[in-house]
């Protein structure tokens, strides 16, 4: 029996840095320091700040590119999204258990079943708007493997002139949906999968665009910051957030290229840290109770602005984080989802089975075809 090919880990690496990103991102967004930022917005410490929390959106890009450059070339299963949607749930509905027994905020039933809907809003919200966007991938997949290479790419460009022109340029304006959002940077992962180009393998070409990138990105928030001190008009991420900004866009395919191209052989420990990205994020941005007592209660935050050690507690705070919320999520893929998806490994068979012959009655008398 052939053994099973194991993933080599740049990209995994690649995951882990993107989270801790995210994590920052949300260290300055959601702790309510942003109102002590604005009192003196060009000080060292608020220009730290900012740029700490700037690539939260990026993240997003990057994120979702890695799913799209493996998905285009596999198959969505039932397991595959029973597993995301389970552990949305799980987190969702255990967080809010813990802080009812521990007195931290009210269990009421309506609060509960907020909770425990995990697909409420999938406008702006990632964890609805990514699992509503990998039920789309079956049907995306398809259509890339029927278009040509240049109607892939008249495709992209469509799309990205559509998102990205009337995000970026002042004026114009397009509704952000993360989910259609999503699939536009699936389309140019799945391109850069399934067209192999010598300029896709420059490393270090994308290593020093994204470094490029990266200053011009954050020459951007320090230029809005000067601009607000002086206007008190506040474009400060104006040109990193959204995720359909072109800048967040650029740099979160030129640092995918660029991991992508890391000669990194398979390591476990990166794979296995990898697996709990997904984790660590349903648990430290889990709701806003959670929010309020990790960055607000737990590690207080805003109080920190004054403090001559507010860089060590942020990164420290960060890291700590990761850590935790690592372990938390591989004890639970251990002790409870491992043992679940054994038992349903039994139970699928009999649950694709009875969904085909209920799916064939119905189109059978609707006259649906193949």
């Amino acid at each position: 029996m052939d053994k099973v090919k194991k993933r080599d880990s740049n990209l995994e690496l690649y995951r882990i840095v993107v989270m801790l990103l995210i994590v920052a991102h949300h260290y300055v967004v959601n702790s309510g320091i942003m109102d002590k930022i604005y009192t003196d917005v060009l000080s060292a410490k608020s220009l730290f700040l900012l740029l700490f929390g700037a690539w939260g959106k990026t993240g997003i890009n990057c994120f979702v590119l890695i799913t799209g450059y493996f998905m285009c070339k596999s198959n969505i299963t039932l397991k595959k999204f029973a597993k995301l949607l389970l552990e949305v749930f799980f987190y969702r509905t255990v967080i809010s258990i813990v802080f009812w027994i521990t007195s931290y905020s009210p269990l009421t039933i309506g609060n509960f079943l907020r909770q425990a809907v995990v697909i409420r809003d999938i406008g702006t919200g990632f964890t609805a708007a990514y699992l509503m966007f990998f039920l789309t991938i079956p049907f995306i997949n398809i259509l890339i493997n029927n278009l040509t290479e240049k109607q892939h790419i008249y495709m992209i460009l469509l799309f990205t002139f559509i998102y990205v022109f009337f995000e970026t340029v002042p004026f114009f304006s397009v509704r952000m949906n993360y989910v259609s959002w999503f699939i536009v940077l699936y389309m140019i992962a799945s391109y850069i999968r399934l067209y192999p180009k010598k300029l896709f393998e420059k490393r270090n070409l994308f290593g020093a665009l994204t470094l490029v990138l990266i200053l011009i990105s954050a020459a951007s928030v320090v230029l809005g910051a000067y601009i607000y001190k002086l206007t008190k008009i506040n474009i400060i991420y104006d040109f990193v957030t959204d995720s359909n900004t072109l800048l967040a866009l650029l740099l979160g395919l030129a640092s995918f290229l660029f991991f992508k191209n890391i000669n990194l052989k398979y390591s476990k420990f990166i794979n296995i840290v990898s697996a709990s990205c997904y984790g660590v994020l349903l648990i430290h941005s889990n709701s806003y109770v959670m929010r309020g007592w990790l960055w607000k209660d737990f590690l207080k935050v805003s109080q920190m602005y004054y403090s001559d050690y507010l860089f060590l507690h942020a990164i420290l705070s960060v890291i700590g984080i990761y850590i935790i919320c690592t372990i938390i999520d591989f004890l639970r893929i251990k002790f409870i989802e491992k043992p679940f998806f054994r038992w349903w490994d039994k139970f699928e068979p009999k649950l694709i089975t009875f969904w085909k012959n209920t799916e064939s009655k119905i189109f059978s008398k609707m006259n649906v075809g193949e």
